[in-house]
């Protein structure tokens, strides 16, 4: 398979290269050069395939023979050792539990693909110590951490925005020690992936350390996602709308993949908070990001977001196209609380704001088409990461997962930086 760059469609890279650059020279995301539809026979043999079969079926075409059949599927296997349920939540609609893994986050899916990739990629090409420098609204910093714990060869470097993530969030990326560094920046989500990009961009780093991205700008990181909408597909074997809370977009991307793959999906729904920037794309054909805006939905606090390039490629550019079979509708924290306590007291359903914001999107969609279709929103995220917000609107207890309860005695260890680039710059040169 060969990836080429959406800057510049004459740039092209195998799989290897474009997981260990993260970004193409010229800045520009990878994209797949061809993408053949999955064959009538896999969809119809779904309900009877493992997950380890689904994840390698939908995925090999991306890596070809660059990972040995045997070492993918060990790859596959590790990525998906939990459940990934879609609940009943009321009549006609349903939520795609993303959870139930290690750090309570749908990003411990791709964290752990990417991390074994790379870590082969490591040991088969001797790559020396590679840098994953990443930046993290909320559930990709402790992700990432996890996923990539004690891989020889490889150093984490994580940037947060300080004072903008929740208790649970900041620990799980802050505590784990070993080859992970938690940088602490006094600004917002934006300012984060800014210094990102602008470091792989600086030669004076990129010659001093083998830098790479675990951001869903990553490709390693942002196609295993389609894993779970076909896994979702097995179980309710109906062609249904997916709500999608989308911040950076990556997700939403990757269920677009799988349809482009063949997967049948009646409709996508892009389900944002106060950051709007695609909402107002749909609206007007034109894309004009903006500052990011702090909200109780932390992770989709994106106004510029990477992936949304990927999904108009999809579509070839065309924004009527694209209209066809997506839909984005943005909500504010207020709606957010009144959705999280209303959902609680008439289902007794606990939702965390971000799939209180998918519900909300799948709502307003079937509302305006009064589809028949199934709905499933996608509930990225364990309520027990929003406990201040969510147990204030439920005025009950959110039972707390037996994985994560000793975190919250451990110790934050992070290092502050302004956002200014050259702190950062400073620090991966080695001069603090």
């Amino acid at each position: 398979m060969r990836y080429f760059s959406l800057n510049n469609h004459q740039h092209f890279s195998n799989f290897e290269n474009a997981v260990v650059r993260g970004l193409a020279p010229d800045k520009g995301l990878y994209f797949p050069e061809k993408i053949e539809k999955l064959p009538a026979s896999f969809f119809e043999e779904l309900p009877k395939l493992t997950n380890l079969e689904i994840g390698y079926q939908s995925i090999r075409q991306f890596v070809g023979d660059e990972i040995p059949e045997e070492d993918l599927k060990k790859i596959i296997s590790k990525t998906l050792d939990f459940e990934f349920p879609v609940v009943p939540v009321e009549n006609g609609i349903s939520s795609l539990e993303l959870f139930h893994g290690p750090t309570l986050a749908f990003k411990d899916v791709g964290a752990r693909f990417m991390a074994g990739c790379l870590g082969y990629f490591s040991q088969k090409s001797n790559l020396g110590n590679i840098t994953v420098l990443v930046a993290t609204s909320g559930d990709t910093g402790g992700a990432v951490a996890n996923g990539f714990l004690g891989v020889e060869g490889v150093e984490v470097v994580i940037l947060y925005p300080k004072g903008k993530v929740s208790d649970l969030q900041e620990k799980q990326l802050t505590t784990l020690g070993q080859n992970i560094t938690a940088l602490e920046v006094d600004g917002v989500f934006d300012d984060c992936q800014a210094m990102v990009k602008q470091a792989f961009l600086d030669e004076t780093i990129t010659t001093h350390r083998k830098l790479t991205s675990a951001n869903s700008i990553n490709v390693a990181r942002w196609l295993p996602q389609m894993f779970y909408y076909f896994i979702a597909a097995k179980q309710i074997q109906e062609k249904p709308v997916f709500a999608v809370p989308s911040g950076n977009f990556g997700n939403i991307c990757a269920g677009l993949m799988a349809r482009e793959l063949g997967l049948p999906v009646a409709h996508f729904v892009a389900a944002n908070n106060v950051n709007n920037t695609v909402v107002d794309f749909m609206d007007s054909g034109k894309y004009q990001p903006k500052p990011s805006t702090a909200t109780i939905s932390n992770a989709m606090d994106v106004g510029d977001p990477s992936n949304f390039v990927r999904i108009l490629q999809l579509f070839g550019n065309e924004h009527q196209a694209l209209k066809k079979d997506f839909s984005a509708y943005s909500f504010s924290d207020e709606d957010t609380r009144k959705t999280i306590r209303e959902v609680f007291q008439k289902e007794n359903y606990i939702l965390d704001p971000h799939g209180a914001v998918g519900y909300l999107g799948l709502q307003q969609y079937l509302k305006e088409t009064a589809s028949e279709a199934p709905g499933i929103f996608l509930e990225t995220a364990h309520p027990v990461k929003f406990l201040d917000t969510v147990e204030e609107e439920i005025q009950t207890k959110v039972p707390v997962p037996e994985s994560v309860r000793s975190l919250f005695d451990k110790k934050k260890k992070s290092l502050q930086i302004s956002s200014k680039y050259e702190d950062l710059k400073r620090f991966l040169l080695d001069e603090n």
